[in-house]
């Protein structure tokens, strides 16, 4: 069956005040902030790096009503993203407030907002028809205000087209019920290492990825992300160690999700699923290049840079 080609996102879409410092502060003192921007952040980054990969996106998360949730709309229609549910009348947008050191790792302070409310009735209103793949993060299922609509969702909707679960950096921390059910439901799971070992239990990335793969549909499996060395890939009975793109990383914020979206849009192409974690760890790596949460280049540009790879290890 031939899956349409849009994506649905399940993480909402927060405003980040990304800060760039020149050391993370101790408690009580102060950073030096050297640079400043404002950008929406949180599930709008793997829509961004879908969207630029070619596959279209759609929010099914709440937008809100204020200040920050208008700069988030803005963002999202200047991406030609749209949204799924009508605004939220009564709250704000969420913050994430990053902190950016020199060598590009970051640090981030939370608070969330309409992106957090999600309902029953606003579950049973998504077409799910349209849509061929989702992606679901484990910070909606830490909210209280929807966690517990989510889980019913995952269990119940058998509709919900083929879903790509991300964790989180919360995965050690999710009610037990809400993570049950998102991995039971999971197509494929995408976690970092250090998420990976807090699901599993393993800190090995290949062992880990074996374990999230076990029990996943044919056309399932799992991806343990370990930043610059790539990706291991556990899919089809074979574990598959996938080797990083090398840069000079500026900012590392958002490359986990630029990774998340490149892979779905690769596999909504059709690649196999080593193909399109190669195609995800170029563009995660290109995207800590430029300052900034949603940073993912467009297809054009992973391209290239894989092609120009290719060349040099031939030339070699």
């Amino acid at each position: 069956m031939t899956r349409p080609r849009r994506l649905l996102q399940m993480q909402g879409v927060v405003l980040d005040l990304v800060y760039e410092v020149e050391a993370i502060p101790a408690s009580g003192e102060e950073a030096v902030v050297t640079g400043f921007a404002r950008a929406p952040g949180g599930g709008f980054n793997a829509m961004a790096a879908a969207r630029r990969s070619g596959l279209p996106a759609t929010c099914g998360c709440r937008v809100g009503t204020g200040p920050f949730a208008d700069v988030v709309a803005e963002g999202l229609a200047a991406e030609g993203i749209d949204t799924a549910l009508p605004r939220l009348p009564d709250r704000d947008q969420g913050v994430c407030v990053v902190l950016v050191e020199p060598s590009g790792e970051r640090s981030f302070v939370h608070h969330d907002g309409a992106e957090s409310r999600i309902a029953d009735a606003d579950l049973a209103a998504l077409d799910l028809a349209a849509f061929g793949w989702t992606i679901l993060s484990g910070y909606m299922l830490h909210y209280p205000a929807g966690r517990d609509a989510l889980a019913r969702w995952l269990w119940r909707e058998a509709a919900i087209p083929c879903l790509l679960f991300d964790p989180s950096p919360l995965a050690a921390a999710l009610p037990a019920e809400a993570l049950r059910a998102a991995l039971g439901r999971a197509a494929w799971v995408s976690a970092n290492v250090a998420e990976a070992a807090a699901l599993t239990g393993l800190a090995d990335p290949a062992e880990a990825a074996a374990r999230l793969a076990d029990g996943r549909p044919t056309d399932g499996g799992a991806v343990v992300r370990a930043g610059a060395a790539g990706c291991v890939v556990a899919a089809g009975g074979r574990v598959t160690p996938v080797p990083g793109f090398a840069v000079d990383p500026v900012d590392t914020t958002g490359a986990g999700d630029a990774h998340l979206g490149a892979f779905v849009a690769a596999l909504a192409d059709g690649a196999e699923p080593v193909a399109a974690a190669r195609y995800a760890n170029v563009a995660a790596a290109l995207s800590t290049t430029r300052r900034g949460p949603a940073t993912a280049p467009d297809r054009q540009t992973i391209e290239r840079a894989m092609r120009e790879t290719t060349d040099g290890a031939n030339a070699g």
